[in-house]
């Protein structure tokens, strides 16, 4: 129970975000029912609630050890669009229910897989069972010790592997979809958009983080060098889009709709992010854009791939 005072469970997963994994899960989905030409619904709501247990175990933890390693404390730069929710340090007596939060997620998700098993192949458990490990390793370990991948250079290939690959192959696979060629052509993209949330609010961060040791790579590399790998990875996706419709041929030129909010949205955040990637408050504004960009571009790829399987 929460009362007004205090943060509620929805604040405490960071509701808002979880947009990130639903928008994987569901090109993973659509794109698996055009391959197999049918949908499993039972499937497909396993899937997503395992996805969105995962993911809410992943912010709940995340907010819990940057809290305790002192990086939300010093961070005077957390907004909307980055930094954590700042819950522990506004009502620090909230720690054992947010620890319970995130292992209650963590259960919830487990029962989603084990109830994927009676739906998807057996060939297909082995892949189950290890993304969903995977996935649980990741949610704690990406900021708790002794692992702390954010901290040590694995932070940014760890959300990108989640929110791409993994993903999109979990879905593929509660559609009895493996590895086809189409889902991995797919693959990237999604972890990608999720990966340039990230870097930028990295940049945001990055006085706080350089304070406590949280060492990813605005802070190994600068600030400039994150602004090219966030323009280098998003041109990647782009490519990547543009390869994929080329070659799944037969309603491809569906994903080219994602590719619209890049030719809009984009050319305004490269500028501002290459005059001002050391500046928090200039990057706050660009942080807002970046994210109308990657729901737009994760709404619309959704769109493309639900209208393929359609036709």
């Amino acid at each position: 129970m929460s009362t007004k005072n205090e943060a509620n469970v929805l604040q405490m997963i960071r509701a808002p975000f979880l947009s990130s994994i639903i928008s994987p899960l569901l090109a993973g989905t659509f794109l698996s029912a055009h391959i197999q030409e049918t949908f499993s619904i039972e499937g497909f709501l396993l899937v997503l609630i395992m996805g969105l247990g995962l993911h809410a175990a992943t912010n709940t933890y995340n907010d819990i050890y940057d809290t305790l390693q002192g990086t939300d404390r010093v961070n005077r730069n957390r907004n909307e669009f980055s930094g954590g929710s700042g819950i522990l340090i506004q009502f620090p007596h909230l720690k054992n229910q947010m620890f319970r939060v995130a292992r209650y997620s963590l259960l919830i998700a487990l029962a989603a897989t084990i109830f994927l098993m009676f739906v998807i192949k057996r060939e297909l458990w082995l892949h189950l069972w290890l993304l969903y490990l995977l996935s649980a390793f990741f949610s704690k370990y990406y900021t708790a010790v002794p692992f702390k991948l954010a901290g040590r250079g694995w932070g940014e290939v760890s959300v990108w592997f989640a929110f791409g690959p993994m993903a999109i192959l979990i879905a593929a696979v509660s559609q009895n979809v493996g590895l086809h060629p189409h889902i991995i052509m797919l693959m990237p993209v999604t972890g990608i958009s999720t990966l340039s949330i990230l870097l930028i609010g990295q940049l945001i961060d990055k006085p706080a983080d350089e304070q406590t040791g949280k060492h990813g790579v605005a802070v190994r590399a600068g600030g400039r060098f994150t602004a090219w790998l966030y323009i280098t990875v998003q041109l990647f996706l782009i490519i990547n889009i543009v390869t994929a419709a080329y070659f799944m041929q037969s309603g491809g030129r569906w994903l080219l709709l994602s590719v619209l909010p890049y030719l809009i949205i984009l050319p305004a955040i490269i500028p501002d992010l290459l005059q001002h990637h050391y500046n928090p408050g200039q990057l706050k504004s660009i942080a807002k854009k970046n994210v109308q960009l990657h729901l737009l571009f994760s709404l619309l790829l959704s769109a493309g791939l639900l209208i393929r399987f359609l036709r």
